[in-house]
């Protein structure tokens, strides 16, 4: 550890303070909430220039991920997301009013489903190549061979995590 590292800096002044405590932590926990707060910051940011949000692009992201024909049932789409149904409604109205999606009810049932729209596909496409061209920048300072492991790490850390919290979808990081 290194006093001149900030948060090196905090986990050292609690070894001095508090001896009797586990402070190896501090320099793994903070430095993944410090990383995921400039990302989806950044992603946030990224969005907004060009006039979209996370929940946007969640929403159009899970259609096109979905597969040829790109539709999906707003009970599927909500729970993808992990938000109510209301939430959903109002991601899809959005969308919708945007052109980037349309809805229709399947005949006798009172299924919705929700299909990409040409416009949504390009915007789709658009986001997702700026997003993901921008984030793969950001790594760049991780050196291509660390980048699997610290994958790896990640993955065993959120199964880890999982297993003692549960299964939950977080929030989409950068959301206002």
């Amino acid at each position: 550890m290194s006093e001149s590292d900030p948060v090196d800096a905090i986990a050292l002044a609690w070894r001095r303070e508090r001896p009797d405590l586990p402070v190896d932590s501090i320099g793994v926990v903070t430095r993944i909430w410090q990383a995921a707060k400039i990302f989806g910051d950044d992603r946030a940011r990224l969005l907004r220039e060009h006039g979209a949000d996370t929940a946007t692009l969640d929403l159009l992201s899970t259609l096109r991920r979905s597969g040829q024909p790109y539709r999906l049932t707003t009970r599927e789409l909500g729970q993808a997301a992990m938000v109510t149904a209301g939430a959903i409604s109002q991601r899809i109205e959005r969308a919708e009013r945007a052109g980037l999606v349309r809805r229709a009810n399947r005949p006798g049932s009172r299924t919705v489903d929700v299909e990409l729209t040409e416009a949504g596909h390009r915007e789709v496409d658009r986001l997702v190549t700026e997003v993901l061209t921008r984030e793969q920048a950001l790594l760049a300072g991780v050196p291509p061979d660390r980048m699997s492991g610290l994958a790896e790490s990640l993955q065993d850390l959120l199964e880890h995590l999982h297993g003692e919290l549960g299964r939950t979808r977080p929030s989409q990081v950068g959301d206002r």
